[in-house]
Order: structure tokens, then C-alpha cells, then sequence
């Protein structure tokens, strides 16, 4: 699952967003479906083990826990 950073036309906020195929992508901020999709900037050696708990946690937060081992997902 992709991340992707979007602009949204309406209000100007600029977001990213973990992407599975089906998603429809609103803006966070006033819902509106209207974004631009932005080029991403490539992640700069040595910072991806933080660039990978961020997206864990986006992930989480919104219900994915597909990319984690059986040890690190949350209990329930």
C-alpha cells in the first residue's frame, strides 16, 4: 500500500495518505474530494525505519494492520 500526498483544491491543505486500491481519498480537513495528487519526495538514506512507524501508525489509526507481524498487532 502506497502512501501518497495529495493538495486538496479547495482548502489548499496539503496531507498524506496510506492508499489501498479501492480508497477513495476526501481531505481530511473539509472532506471535499477534490485534490491534486503531488509528487512525493524520495525517502533520504538512513530515515526509513521512521518513515515506516509513521506510516504504521497512519495505518492503525485508520484500521489497517495487514503490513504488521502477528507479534505487533494490537490485542484485542
Amino acid at each position: 500500500m502506497p502512501i501518497y500526498d495529495y493538495q486538496c483544491s479547495e482548502c489548499g491543505n496539503i496531507f498524506d495518505k496510506l492508499v489501498m486500491g479501492s480508497t477513495v481519498v476526501t481531505c481530511p480537513k473539509c472532506g471535499s474530494g477534490n485534490l491534486e495528487k503531488l509528487l512525493s519526495k524520495p525517502a533520504p538514506p538512513g530515515q526509513s525505519a521512521g518513515i515506516i512507524r509513521s506510516a504504521r501508525a497512519q495505518a492503525a489509526k485508520e484500521g489497517h494492520f495487514s503490513n504488521y507481524k502477528s507479534s505487533e498487532k494490537p490485542k484485542t
